[in-house]
């Protein structure tokens, strides 16, 4: 796995779910805040979204995509004037009324907060990535696809639906770190030792790695890994591996019942009794408890 895909695996549990916003005239919606990542496309004609956080309205065109990946709320209207007109977006009823229509396919993806990697964690609050000839070929696409699925009537479209927004996700996060002017994250992944170092620990994290052998599959000494990587993630690098390798035990813990002696084999844990006492120190609890808790949430 590369790094972005596995940053992303972590974090997604369940599936996505969307819904359709045709609305003409005018309108106003409010969408509550909501623990894991809410995204719109602009499928037709044109709006406003006003962030509940203070932030400048944005202006959204035709085919522009917009991704709120830590759940914020914000309103959807006709204008960013008068927002407290809104309504919850669950009591929105298409308003009669003149005007050019708009239509949107909105909807959430499921994140668990616990483990979220610094790469996810430090997107913006609002990542708007306009409709532009020549950028982004591969989110442009995936919007043309997504269209032509919307029609729940097609054969197959229920499972195409879910399939491609799992793919606008990673399209969205891609073209963001492509245009990113803050955040570290886009610059670890242009510097090819610390790409190489983290490649090598997510294709392999049990694999009994020290400075040395990462240094080596880097093709750098280990001081120069020991600086770049460090300055650049904010771990060292066994460090960030530790973490790491709890993170993917936490996900095995929610996802499987698979038994604590392969989780720990599976994270590079001698033992389970070695996994628990890391896993304590990392989340506060035993791995059984926070079984319990991921599977009752």
């Amino acid at each position: 796995m590369d790094v972005v895909s596995d940053a992303i695996s972590a974090v997604r549990t369940g599936r996505p779910s969307s819904n359709r916003l045709r609305v003409s005239g005018s309108w106003c919606t409010r969408l509550a805040p909501y623990e894991g990542a809410g995204f719109h496309v602009v499928l037709t004609g044109g709006c406003w979204l006003v962030p509940d956080t203070g932030g400048e309205p944005v202006t959204l065109g035709a085919g522009d995509v917009v991704l709120l990946p830590h759940g914020a709320g914000h309103v959807l209207a006709d204008s960013p004037g008068d927002t407290a007109r809104a309504v919850p977006f669950e009591e929105m009823r298409r308003p009669a009324g003149d005007g050019r229509e708009v239509e949107l396919l909105c909807g959430k993806y499921r994140l668990d907060r616990s483990r979220t990697h610094p790469l996810m964690a430090e997107l913006p609050e609002v990542v708007h990535l306009p409709n532009r000839v020549g950028r982004h070929p591969e989110l442009r696409s995936a919007v043309d696809l997504l269209a032509n699925e919307l029609d729940e009537r097609r054969p197959g479209a229920c499972l195409a639906l879910p399939s491609l927004l799992d793919l606008l996700l990673i399209y969205m996060v891609r073209a963001w770190m492509s245009e990113a002017e803050t955040g570290s994250w886009p610059s670890v992944l242009n510097d090819p030792v610390t790409t190489a170092a983290l490649r090598a620990l997510h294709s392999d994290p049990a694999a009994p790695w020290t400075n040395d052998r990462l240094a080596a599959a880097a093709g750098v000494s280990r001081a120069t890994l020991a600086r770049r990587f460090t300055a650049l993630v904010g771990r060292a690098p066994m460090a960030y591996l530790t973490w790491w390798r709890l993170t993917l035990a936490a996900t095995r813990l929610r996802d499987t019942d698979a038994s604590l002696a392969a989780v720990a084999r599976e994270a590079g844990y001698g033992s389970p009794y070695a996994l628990s006492h890391a896993f304590s120190r990392e989340f506060g609890v035993t791995p059984g408890k926070y079984r319990v808790s991921a599977g009752s949430s």
